[in-house]
């Protein structure tokens, strides 16, 4: 078994890095290269960790660092490392793989992971290489998923009353959906500025929402979609597609006018799902909730309701349930961990650490904590 950590892919390794990614189920956009050129436009860079078995790549991990993040900066794994099925012994490579990610961090540059769906394993044996479970918040703890292996009719039926309704209304009341393309990213990013000035908070970079586009959706690994009310766009929603699962990444909505009753993000929503089953996705994935919600759903409780956030219940009208991720892991330095356990027990500390986490995602909030992370 050949490891190796990797400063810079090749072309060739590249594209054998993509395939793997591409292929392996329940894998994500942001371990493609492509991601990586992404989040350089928030000043990170990308370094590869590589398992070959018999010269044949099988494993993996494409790590983020951002210099600009303390003394050493910080290394970032997110929804990695991979490993392909065809891994002789999965056991044995998760094992290799975790040793070199313990030796990676060191007393000033933490590291954080989020292992991609099938990674329990990969928790469990950085868990017993000295990480701990992440209360940083790096990441969602869970989501709601919508398994599109159904035919749309129950699809349809398993949508919320209100949402049934508007199904049959929304061509009667001038609402289209059309696909989007390069010509609509401008128009994501107004939409997506529209959306932060009504919640509270800054947007994303014009530059980053442009090369999210540019850098996944010619390979197909994005996909927009635009709302009009009689032929003006007022809503777009950008998507990303990666080992059979799709989901919502940035979107945006100007509610002013007959539009704000016209429900048109749910008409959107409901294009997306329709489209991502007729593609041959496995499952439609509504971009993270709330942890809170995630552990009332996961207890059948519902009389907490009013304490969701609004923007996370409406997922909830589409028939999706609550799916959690493996849970994320770090590995800090002793004052770093001190650093962190004594911000997350006072209210001032969790807001900063809000808004810490939000500025390594890439948003810059206007509050300390977006009233959508309340």
């Amino acid at each position: 078994m050949d490891v190796r950590v990797i400063s810079e892919l090749d072309p060739a390794a590249e594209r054998e890095w993509d395939a793997l990614v591409a292929a392996t189920p329940g894998s994500d956009v942001n371990q493609l290269s492509a991601w990586a050129r992404v989040r350089a436009t928030l000043g990170y860079t990308a370094r590869h960790v590589t398992i070959r078995e018999e010269g044949h790549l099988v494993a993996g991990a494409q790590l983020l660092l951002r210099t600009a993040a303390g003394p050493a900066g910080l290394a970032y794994l997110p929804s990695g490392p991979v490993v392909a099925p065809a891994a002789a012994d999965r056991e044995r490579v998760v094992a290799r793989l975790a040793e070199t990610l313990a030796g990676w961090a060191n007393p000033v540059r933490p590291l954080f992971v989020q292992p991609p769906d099938d990674g329990e394993d990969v928790s469990a044996a950085l868990l017993a290489r000295g990480f701990r479970r992440s209360s940083a918040g790096v990441a969602p703890a869970g989501t709601l998923r919508l398994d599109l292996a159904v035919p749309e009719e129950t699809l349809r039926a398993g949508l919320g009353r209100r949402l049934r309704y508007w199904t049959g209304k929304w061509a009667d009341r001038g609402v289209v959906v059309r696909r989007g393309d390069e010509r609509d990213v401008a128009l994501l990013g107004d939409l997506m500025a529209h959306t932060a000035r009504h919640q509270g908070y800054q947007p994303l970079p014009p530059a980053y929402v442009e090369a999210f586009h540019r850098e996944l959706a010619p390979t197909g690994h994005a996909v927009l979609f635009v709302g009009e009310v009689h032929g003006r766009p007022v809503a777009a929603d950008l998507l990303t597609g990666c080992g059979g699962v799709i989901k919502g990444r940035l979107g945006g909505f100007d509610r002013s006018g007959p539009a704000g009753k016209l429900s048109v993000p749910g008409a959107m929503r409901w294009a997306a799902i329709r489209w991502a089953r007729d593609e041959g996705y496995r499952w439609f994935d509504f971009g993270g909730i709330d942890a809170g919600m995630l552990a009332d759903l996961a207890a059948g409780r519902t009389d907490r309701e009013e304490s969701w956030p609004g923007a996370d219940r409406a997922k909830l009208s589409f028939g999706g349930v609550p799916y959690a991720y493996p849970p994320a892991v770090e590995q800090l330095s002793p004052p770093a961990r001190w650093a962190l356990d004594g911000a997350t027990r006072s209210a001032a500390g969790r807001r900063l650490l809000a808004v810490a986490t939000e500025r390594l995602r890439g948003a810059r909030p206007r509050h300390a904590v977006p009233p959508q992370q309340k």
